[in-house]
C-alpha cells in the first residue's frame, strides 16, 4: 500500500460512533492524510466545524492543500494533547460534539524509508513525527545508557529480551559506533534476540517501543484524556483508535474510572456519591474480515467511543 492509497481505519464505524451532526464541532487530534476528516468534513454542512492537529509537516501541508479553502476546516501543527488549549481559545469548551483519535504511526510515515520507522526499508534511524522537533532515534541511542534503553524497550514495546537487545545496542556502539540505520538496527536486534515469535519479525516490538518512547506518545495521551471532559458537549462522543494494549489499556481505564468512579476501600462506613461524567458506549470495537481483507494494517485497531454525559 502507498502512501496515494492510504485507507483509514474503521472508518464506518468511527463514523457511527460520531453521530456527525451537520452543525457540530469535531475534534480530529491525528489528522495523518485525512480519510476520517474527509468523511467527517463531507457530512458538515456550512455551520459545522472541523478543527485537527497532527505533528507531521507532511500531514499538515497535505491538509492545507486538499482542504484549501474550506472555511469549516482548520489546521494546527502539533501534539493532539494542545487541543484543551485551541478549543479554549475558540470559545467551545462544553460545545464539541465530537473527539477522533487514530493513535499510532500512519500509513505514509510507514511507507517513507526516510522517516526511518519501518524495519523493512533501509533508511536512517529517525522515526520523529515531527522531524523538526527532538532527538531522533539513532541520536539517542548514540548516547543513552544501557539500562535505559532496556527500561524503554520493555515499557513500551514490552519486548522480553530488551536486555539482550540494549547489551548488544551498547557492544555495537562501542566497537564500530552508533546505529544509524534502520536495517542495521533490525539485524542487531534478530541476533541478539535468541528466541523469535511466529509471523512476527524480532525487530517489531522494539521499533514500536523507540517510536513511542521518541515521540512522547503515551505521555500525550495520559495528557490529553481528562481534558476531553471540558470540551464535550453533554452526549458529545469520544473516540479512539488503538493499535497496541498500552495505548488501548489507558482508553479502557479513563473510560472505566469516570463512568465508575475512583476506586475506595470498601470498609468505609458511607460510599461517597459519584457523578459519572463519562460512560462508554457499547464495547471495543474491531476490523471485521471485509476491511482486513483490503486493508491488513487494521488487524491490530481497537476503537472504543465513550459519550459525555448531561
Amino acid at each position: 500500500m502507498t502512501a496515494q492509497e492510504h485507507k483509514p481505519v474503521l472508518l464506518a464505524e468511527v463514523l457511527t460512533a460520531l453521530r456527525i451532526r451537520a452543525d457540530g464541532i469535531y475534534l480530529d487530534g491525528t489528522f495523518g492524510r485525512g480519510g476520517h476528516a474527509g468523511e467527517i468534513l463531507a457530512r458538515l454542512g456550512p455551520d459545522g466545524r472541523l478543527l485537527a492537529t497532527d505533528k507531521d509537516p507532511a500531514a499538515v501541508a497535505a491538509a492545507q492543500q486538499r482542504f484549501r479553502g474550506d472555511a469549516r476546516f482548520e489546521i494546527v501543527r502539533g501534539s493532539f494533547s494542545m487541543l484543551g488549549n485551541l478549543v479554549a481559545e475558540r470559545g467551545w469548551n462544553g460545545k464539541v460534539d465530537g473527539i477522533l483519535l487514530d493513535l499510532g504511526v500512519s500509513s505514509p510515515q510507514l511507507d517513507q524509508a526516510e522517516r526511518g520507522f519501518s524495519f523493512r526499508a533501509e533508511g536512517p534511524l529517525d522515526m520523529r513525527m515531527d522531524p523538526d522537533s527532538g532527538e531522533s532515534v539513532a541520536d539517542w541511542l548514540a548516547h543513552a545508557e544501557e539500562g535505559d534503553i532496556a527500561r524503554v524497550l520493555f515499557e513500551y514495546g514490552e519486548e522480553r529480551h530488551a536486555r539482550r537487545i540494549a547489551r548488544a545496542i551498547v557492544r555495537r556502539r562501542e566497537a564500530e559506533g552508533p546505529v544509524r540505520t534502520t536495517r542495521e538496527l533490525a539485524e542487531l536486534i534478530a541476533k541478539a534476540s535468541p528466541s523469535h515469535e511466529r509471523h512476527k519479525d524480532p525487530a517489531t516490538r522494539s521499533f514500536q517501543a523507540l517510536r513511542i518512547f521518541i515521540n512522547r506518545e503515551l505521555e500525550d495521551l495520559d495528557a490529553f484524556l481528562p481534558q476531553t471532559l471540558a470540551m464535550l458537549a453533554p452526549q458529545g462522543r469520544l473516540a479512539v483508535i488503538s493499535f497496541h494494549s498500552l495505548e488501548d489499556r489507558r482508553v479502557k481505564r479513563f473510560i472505566r474510572d469516570e463512568e465508575r468512579g475512583p476506586e475506595l476501600p470498601r470498609h468505609l462506613p458511607v460510599m461517597p456519591a459519584h457523578q459519572p461524567r463519562l460512560r462508554g458506549a457499547g464495547k471495543a470495537i474491531r476490523a471485521g474480515d471485509a476491511e482486513l481483507h483490503t486493508n491488513p494494517r487494521a488487524r491490530s485497531a481497537v476503537l472504543r467511543v465513550a459519550e459525555r454525559t448531561p
